[in-house]
């Protein structure tokens, strides 16, 4: 995305979303019971930072769609999905595959696993973005936990041009914003009864079912609720939000900014109304990250965010612009550093001492600091090349086609 084209708020979002999850990691990584009063129930709320999840698939779900509802509307093809598949894969197959072969590496070196064909093939099905469909392969690597997602958006990135297919297809007498918009919502609708016959007929069974059985035991535990059909439902509410952007006027108004920081601070409170309850924080359906309260609330205020007057130039400052610039590479290098620092250093967070903050926050300085140098490389050296690589393919391609 060029930066005129930019967002407004998406930078903030994005940051947000990849902070919120190393938070709730980090959190992971400190006794709760050991805390006092005056602390634990702060930290217990942010230890539901994985809700940073739903804001990626929003987001992701936002942005990748605006080009098909700008086409639909102007009554134009369908953007070229082969434009639209190079641009995904560059974005996301480097980091991705380095990051999981790195997480490979760890689990059979420093986590001391055994190199079975069960780990094998969890690897393969993770290069293969297909690890999301059993909970055998759920999580394609031990030291990496948190690569379970990126083939969950890459079902949704397969789903949504599906999706627009249907819409194209309306004739254009009948296209109507209305029209399209409706059939949409009733996409997503049809979504959510696929999500709950995948939840019927895709249960485990209940031996070793449980994170006490290490990752492949919470992996059990999560499925049939994690699964790509409901996580799709949550990436289209973020795609019927870009729908319903482009209808409004380009005008900012400040009312926006009232709608936009409302649904901030209202998705902000459920972090800590979910304490007491699963840290999934399972919501209709089964769905997590309080689906759908908080998808719902965080695609309005990025709805509200793009036509703001004040609130998203204040959000997206030289921060948060850089943090959503290397975003990707912090979420998928957070679980490698926390989980090799603590191998190698079991003390460095805290764990066993009767007042582990100290020790705990010192910890998490450094790893945090680890995380982000890693995450710049990762960008710099290697996503970046790759990206700057296929947007001269593809502008090349669309001159070939335009002057054809």
């Amino acid at each position: 995305m060029q930066q005129q084209d930019r967002v407004a708020g998406a930078d903030f979002l994005r940051a947000a979303a990849c902070l919120l999850v190393l938070t709730h990691h980090l959190i992971l990584r400190i006794d709760l019971t050991k805390l006092g009063e005056g602390l634990r129930p702060i930290l217990t709320a942010l230890r539901f930072g994985n809700f940073g999840v739903a804001i990626f698939f929003i987001l992701s779900g936002f942005l990748l769609a605006l080009p098909f509802w700008h086409a639909l509307d102007a009554g134009d093809t369908m953007p070229d999905l082969r434009i639209y598949a190079l641009r995904r894969a560059a974005r996301i197959v480097p980091g991705y595959w380095v990051a999981l072969t790195a997480g490979f590496i760890v689990s059979i070196t420093l986590l001391g696993h055994a190199l079975t064909p069960e780990l094998t093939l969890r690897y393969a099905s993770g290069l293969c973005f297909m690890s999301q469909w059993h909970w055998r392969t759920f999580f394609p690597v031990e030291g990496n936990g948190p690569l379970w997602s990126i083939s969950f958006e890459v079902t949704s990135y397969v789903l949504l041009p599906l999706c627009f297919l249907w819409l194209f297809a309306i004739p254009e007498s009948r296209r109507s914003p209305p029209v399209t918009r409706l059939a949409w919502l009733g996409m997503i609708v049809v979504t959510l009864f696929a999500h709950e016959a995948f939840r019927i007929f895709s249960l485990p069974d209940e031996i070793e079912r449980g994170w006490q059985y290490g990752m492949q035991g919470g992996a059990k535990e999560w499925m049939p609720n994690y699964n790509p059909i409901g996580f799709f439902a949550v990436f289209a509410l973020g795609a019927l939000s870009a729908g319903i952007q482009t209808l409004l006027p380009r005008k900012r108004r400040i009312w926006f900014d009232i709608i936009a920081l409302t649904c901030l601070a209202a998705a902000g409170l459920l972090l800590p109304l979910s304490t007491g309850g699963p840290w999934d924080a399972y919501g209709w359906l089964g769905i997590p990250y309080a689906f759908p309260m908080f998808p719902v609330l965080t695609a309005v205020a990025l709805l509200a965010l793009s036509r703001s007057v004040l609130l998203a130039a204040l959000l997206d400052n030289a921060f948060t612009r850089f943090t959503a610039t290397i975003s990707f590479g912090i979420y998928i290098w957070q679980d490698i550093v926390l989980t090799s620092l603590q191998t190698i250093s079991p003390a460095i967070f805290g764990i066993g001492k009767d007042d582990p903050v100290r020790d705990w926050l010192t910890g998490c300085v450094f790893a945090t600091a680890v995380t982000f140098l890693l995450a710049s490389f990762s960008y710099f050296l290697l996503e970046l090349p790759v990206i700057r690589r296929a947007a001269r393919i593809t502008r090349s391609n669309s001159a070939i086609t335009q002057y054809s």
